[in-house]
């Protein structure tokens, strides 16, 4: 790596998709908060809402993938626009 341009805190950190469990491991100066244990060595964990392993791009898969509720969130405020919209 050339000196001086990467962060102190560049490291080992373990990345999860939280939508189907995979975990790879990649360098990253992002901070967590939680461990994972891989293989018996520790790395810092970073959960993701959604990595290329689940993304409907990378998989041809079309399926919706709402973790925070912000599909039903953004239907109920718009709610108005789309009754009148439908008539």
């Amino acid at each position: 790596m050339k000196k001086g341009i990467h962060p102190d805190n560049y490291r080992l950190v373990a990345f999860k998709d939280m939508s189907n469990g995979d975990t790879f491991i990649t360098r990253s100066a992002a901070p967590a908060k939680d461990k994972e244990t891989i293989d018996g060595v520790e790395y810092p964990l970073i959960k993701l809402e959604i990595s290329s392993s689940s993304h409907p791009f990378y998989t041809g898969k079309m399926k919706l993938v709402d973790t925070a509720g912000r599909v039903d969130k953004f239907r109920n405020r718009y709610k108005k626009h789309y009754d009148n919209k439908a008539k």
